[in-house]
């Protein structure tokens, strides 16, 4: 897990970490901060090991911590996090001492986090996907009935 410590100690993760977590100090529900890139790995982790995928618990960690890192730069300047994100991946990545292959299945995972397609396949992408739409318990949230996201939407089961 050294070179996830590399992406948590990397100057420009930190960066966009602290703008989105100031970008997001008044948002009372589905932040973006560390917990909940952690809940993500973890989550990710877990089905990674019930479903015999066979993905480096640092691989899974990486992409968690990269997921949402482009977030900032949805908000400040309009483009989506997912390329935003895979762009700043590619940078982190590199100074981290992922090659090239990792790197790009990390920046993959990042691109296709949101995509309705990615939700069934058995890779790095697909765990992410549904880890992080598992990671948002929503039944428990305390801004539920302010959400904007339809009742179909909504995470009221807990799966993992």
């Amino acid at each position: 897990m050294e070179r996830v410590n590399g992406i948590s100690d990397h100057p420009l993760w930190k960066l966009h970490i602290a703008q989105l977590k100031e970008a997001e100090k008044d948002r009372i529900f589905c932040k973006h901060g560390i917990e909940h890139l952690l809940d993500v790995a973890r989550i990710a982790y877990i089905e990674n090991l019930e479903e015999n995928c066979g993905i480096s618990k640092e691989m899974i960690y990486a992409a968690a911590f990269l997921h949402d890192i482009g977030r900032f730069l949805q908000y400040s300047e309009g483009i989506s996090h997912e390329e935003a994100g895979a762009e700043l991946a590619e940078k982190i990545l590199k100074d981290c001492g992922f090659n090239q292959e990792e790197k790009r299945e990390i920046v993959s995972a990042i691109t296709a986090h949101r995509s309705v397609e990615t939700r069934r396949e058995q890779n790095l992408a697909g765990l992410i996907y549904r880890a992080d739409k598992q990671s948002r318990m929503c039944k428990f949230c305390p801004a539920f009935s302010e959400c904007n996201w339809s009742a179909e939407k909504k995470n009221n089961k807990l799966k993992i």
